[in-house]
């Protein structure tokens, strides 16, 4: 386990205080979920950017196979 320094604005650590508090978890074990659930997000998050960037090179040769498929049902 790594140690860690860290600021907070003081509305931000004071909320996070009363949470902990609420649910009766340590301060620690609080920030450690917050960290891995906005890693989880910002993860998801580049993924989606990823596969848009991706889907919009691939469009044209989408569009252009499609046609050719769609040929081939308008022959049946």
């Amino acid at each position: 386990m790594k140690t860690l320094s860290l600021k907070l604005d003081d509305s931000t650590f004071d909320e996070a205080e009363k949470l902990t508090a609420k649910l009766n978890i340590a301060r620690n074990r609080y920030i450690n979920e917050a960290v891995s659930i906005y890693n989880q997000f910002n993860k998801r998050k580049l993924l989606k950017n990823k596969l848009v960037k991706e889907s919009k090179l691939t469009r044209k040769d989408s569009r252009s196979v499609l046609h050719e498929f769609e040929k081939f049902i308008d022959e049946d």
